[in-house]
């Protein structure tokens, strides 16, 4: 392959929201080896949301599940139909081992996906205390036997997800803080949900959760907020599931400055008002990573999990303290309140580039 001729990654990776976002570096360094935008086969509609018009990825390929047998899931299996006709492209797979014997290489082998053509992240060993990024940039810089010739990058690429919202977005956002005369309040939110945190039947039990804070701590963070930055407002963010336990704290808090959204708030939503907001507190969960992805300042709160591994990383130098996590918490309701509020005073502000870009779009 000469270096002028160009191609289209396909990247595979079916992940929840932390992993697509944690996906852009790769996906980045990979456009820049081959010369064209990455093509991504993903789980769920979030894929979509994030890289809609990122000059990183050409198309999206998503489906609802992963679950079941290829022959039984039709979106999964139409997906895999569709692959056929990217079969000259390099097949870059990031799932782990397991997903990847009984989901992917079923997929890979119904569209003729040459086994010349692809490699796999479980190749290319996880190194200890490595972080997740740095793994997943690692794994770029190998090459399908048939496409030895690709060109390889150099290490000045960012080793940090960056995602910035899109004119819709922000224009979504704008109206929906107009609608609730949140126009010119410092934001601060506040991301007390993980995907663990409900099930079918109603809120997980805490002990059953190591990412859980007791709800009476996250009112409590309201209002210590609230008192620190008396016009600022709390916007408890979640799912549309996630809406009836984002209530509770908003019932414990009792403060008009503290907003829950009814039915949560879209992703896309999410993200613009993460672009404009004072600050975050969040548990180790997507929308924590988007929040650096984004550059808003921000607190994250780990459980079970390795920070050196999973801490969130902002491209723009935004800043994000992390608290608890392996080896000393293993669970995040060992944290006390104030060990939190004291880690959000601490937020510097966001970096000044990124200041004087929110105050131009303000105007």
């Amino acid at each position: 392959m000469s270096q002028r001729e160009q191609h289209h990654p396909v990247v595979i990776r079916f992940g929840r929201l932390g992993d697509t976002i944690l996906l852009q570096p790769l996906l980045r360094k990979l456009r820049h080896r081959y010369g064209g935008a990455c093509r991504l086969v993903s789980l769920g509609e979030c894929s979509r949301v994030l890289y809609e018009g990122s000059e990183d990825v050409a198309e999206v390929r998503h489906f609802d599940s992963q679950y079941g047998a290829l022959w039984f899931n039709p979106q999964r299996l139409r997906t895999a139909f569709s692959l056929r006709e990217l079969r000259e492209s390099p097949f870059y797979i990031c799932e782990p081992d397991v997903r990847t014997r009984t989901k992917v290489r079923p997929m890979l082998a119904l569209a003729g996906i040459p086994a010349r053509h692809c490699v796999f992240i479980e190749d290319t060993p996880l190194h200890q205390d490595e972080h997740w990024v740095d793994w997943l940039m690692r794994f770029a810089d190998e090459t399908p036997a048939a496409f030895r010739d690709a060109w390889r990058c150099g290490d000045d690429l960012p080793r940090a997800p960056q995602l910035e919202p899109t004119p819709v977005e922000l224009g979504d956002a704008q109206q929906w803080l107009a609608r609730r005369s949140l126009q010119g309040y410092p934001l601060v939110l506040l991301q007390p949900a993980n995907k663990r945190t409900m099930r079918w039947n109603g809120i997980r039990k805490r002990e059953d959760d190591d990412k859980s804070w007791p709800v009476e701590r996250w009112a409590a963070l309201c209002k210590a907020i609230i008192t620190e930055m008396p016009d600022a407002r709390v916007v408890l963010c979640g799912s549309a599931a996630e809406a009836a336990y984002l209530a509770t704290i908003g019932e414990a808090a009792r403060h008009e400055h503290v907003i829950v959204p009814h039915g949560g708030l879209p992703l896309g939503h999410l993200r613009a008002l993460l672009h404009v907001a004072h600050s975050m507190v969040s548990v180790d969960t997507g929308p924590a990573h988007l929040a650096a992805a984004v550059g808003c300042p921000l607190v994250v709160l780990f459980g079970n999990r390795w920070p050196s591994t999973w801490k969130p990383r902002s491209a723009s130098g935004s800043a994000v303290h992390a608290i608890g996590g392996l080896p000393d918490v293993p669970r995040v309701d060992h944290i006390g309140l104030d060990d939190v509020v004291q880690a959000w005073r601490q937020l510097p502000p966001r970096p000044l580039r990124a200041a004087r870009r929110l105050v131009q779009e303000a105007l």
